[in-house]
């Protein structure tokens, strides 16, 4: 079983309501999804309770929410369209833009039918 870093192990930090969510937002400003939010917190010492509310919650309210699928499409689908730039024979990085084009596709439909 591999060892824990020591960052890992640390307790919880008990902070208030009002810091949790000023936190929240300031990680949000950054361009880091809710998700990602969680780790850092999580990395950090700070746990999420039933007290804080959701990162997703506290971030619709504020209109900073972006839906973490489609915003790591585009992260993908950004990096290889700079890929398939620079390499024009590569039929497989093709292939694969246009299907990532695809999935990000259909999950945008998905989000707004939902």
């Amino acid at each position: 079983m591999p060892k824990k870093k020591a960052e890992e192990n640390k307790p919880a930090q008990k902070i208030s309501k009002e810091d949790f969510e000023v936190r929240v937002l300031e990680l949000a400003e950054k361009g880091m999804t809710s998700e990602k939010i969680g780790e850092t917190l999580r990395r950090e010492g700070i746990h999420r309770s039933k007290e804080y509310g959701k990162i997703s919650k506290i971030l619709k309210a504020k209109n900073l929410y972006h839906v973490p699928e489609i915003k790591n499409m585009q992260e993908r689908l950004a990096a290889v369209t700079a890929h398939s730039e620079k390499n024009r024979q590569d039929k497989r990085s093709m292939r694969e833009r246009e299907r990532i084009l695809a999935l990000l596709r259909r999950q945008e439909q998905y989000n707004k039918i939902a």
